[in-house]
């Protein structure tokens, strides 16, 4: 699964994109990676408290299923804080998080070619 949201990341749009995927995890017979794009935003508008709820539901939702990696490419410290944030608080769940500051590193981690991390 890839994602690269623009603009502005904000609560309104990780709540949309959280619920995408709780509805494909739902609906897919296999686990899937996941690869975000974060380069394209111009602003992040989130805090501690909802990072820690996001990841907590995201804990809580895909517990009983088997490991999954989700790499997020980060461009900017402010998407790395949050980031991180995510990462460490998802930290010993099925959600295996890492963070690339270039997509090649993402691609050889997630174990698909760099072309197939680049959306249209």
């Amino acid at each position: 699964m890839l994602w690269k949201p623009h603009g502005i990341l904000d609560q309104a749009l990780v709540n949309e994109v959280v619920a995408f995927i709780d509805t494909a995890e739902k609906r897919s017979s296999e686990p899937f990676n996941r690869f975000t794009d974060l380069s394209a935003l111009d602003m992040v508008d989130l805090n501690f408290k909802f990072v820690f709820d996001i990841a907590l539901h995201r804990r809580l939702a895909y517990a009983p299923n088997p490991p999954v990696k989700s790499a997020f490419y980060v461009t900017s410290p402010v998407t790395t804080h949050y980031t991180k944030l995510h990462a460490m608080l998802t930290d010993y769940s099925p959600l295996e998080v890492s963070l690339f500051t270039d997509r090649g590193g993402a691609a050889a981690w997630l174990g698909v070619t760099v072309e197939a991390l680049f959306m249209p």
